[in-house]
């Protein structure tokens, strides 16, 4: 299993502090029942912390026109909405929620050009929250298509998410499918798309990043 570069501090972190701490209630609690129990429940956290910034290997289809899901999720809202930030005009709205449990390897959905970029401190809404998309942490992204079109990516903290990672620049080119941001433990995705476009999803829809059909352009 490829473990995401955000993990790579994390990890190590997390299994000095599991393993200090059952250390501590192992002589604290001196009942081999319990002690047993202790130690399956310290696996199992340090388990589900490796596994949470899992990094797995996507092969995108890559097709002109198409628009991929940006995360691992499930699909909670498709709306027209009025894009205020940086659009300034009518779009359709997808949203994909990431639980703990889903890759939070962010991936982008066309292959275009990074055109626009901002980063809003906010709030820790929970992510499925009305408000999130404009109270919560926030990071705004247009990424230019190939066929002119400008797609629209916002990654959105959770309730306990506290960071949130795009690493290329404005003027940076993205391929389909490829990994280009990480939010860390819950979070949101929206992607703004054109009025026109076909769209694939429907809500409830589990997708898998860079390899779900989100919407045709």
């Amino acid at each position: 299993m490829r473990i995401h570069k955000e993990g790579l501090k994390i990890i190590p972190i997390a299994a000095i502090l599991i393993g200090a701490l059952y250390t501590l209630l192992y002589w604290l609690i001196p009942v081999a029942l319990v002690q047993i129990s202790l130690g399956v429940v310290a696996v199992i956290f340090f388990i589900l912390t490796v596994r949470f910034f899992r990094n797995p290997q996507v092969d995108c289809p890559q097709k002109a026109g198409m628009v991929y899901a940006p995360a691992e999720g499930k699909v909670v809202v498709i709306e027209k909405t009025f894009e205020s930030e940086h659009l300034k005009e009518d779009r359709i709205q997808i949203s994909v929620f990431m639980s703990p449990l889903n890759v939070h390897v962010n991936r982008s959905p066309v292959k275009g050009v990074v055109e626009f970029f901002k980063y809003h401190k906010g709030k820790f809404l929970v992510a499925w929250h009305p408000k999130s998309s404009t109270d919560n942490e926030r990071t705004t992204i247009c990424i230019k298509a190939e066929n002119g079109s400008c797609i629209l990516m916002r990654q959105i903290a959770g309730a306990v998410a506290r960071r949130i990672a795009f690493y290329p620049a404005i003027g940076a080119a993205v391929e389909q499918g490829s990994g280009v941001g990480f939010i860390r433990f819950g979070s949101r995705v929206d992607v703004f798309l054109p009025l026109d476009a076909d769209i694939k999803v429907k809500i409830g829809d589990k997708t898998l990043g860079g390899i779900t059909e989100l919407a045709v352009l």
